[in-house]
């Protein structure tokens, strides 16, 4: 699955397949205006790309200390452009790795 095919689906389903990692779980739910739901799928979980989810959502909401203690927990350099290029480029990455793992 691509970013838009993902997008298509986000469209046509309110509820996000809960066979999707956390931190994709957490994206869907952000592109949906769900903050607080992302928020608290990401917040305890403890991988990488969670906590790169979580410091995004922090970036959006505004509070940057937070978010920047997010993005060197993820390993991710923090983001400097418009919050749709990092929500497109978070999406990509994790959708890669998704696409990856169910190779054979």
């Amino acid at each position: 699955m691509n970013t838009e095919e993902f997008l298509r689906l986000i469209e046509k389903q309110r509820s996000c397949p809960q066979t999707l990692p956390k931190a994709l779980q957490g994206m869907w739910y952000e592109k949906q205006g769900d903050w607080n739901k992302a928020h608290e799928i990401v917040q305890n979980a403890s991988d990488a790309d969670s906590a790169w989810v979580h410091a995004y959502l922090h970036r959006k909401e505004g509070d940057l200390k937070n978010a920047n203690f997010w993005y060197r927990r993820s390993g991710q350099p923090e983001f400097s452009g418009e919050l749709s290029q990092e929500w497109e480029q978070i999406t990509s990455v994790l959708l890669k790795k998704v696409n990856a793992s169910h190779e054979c």
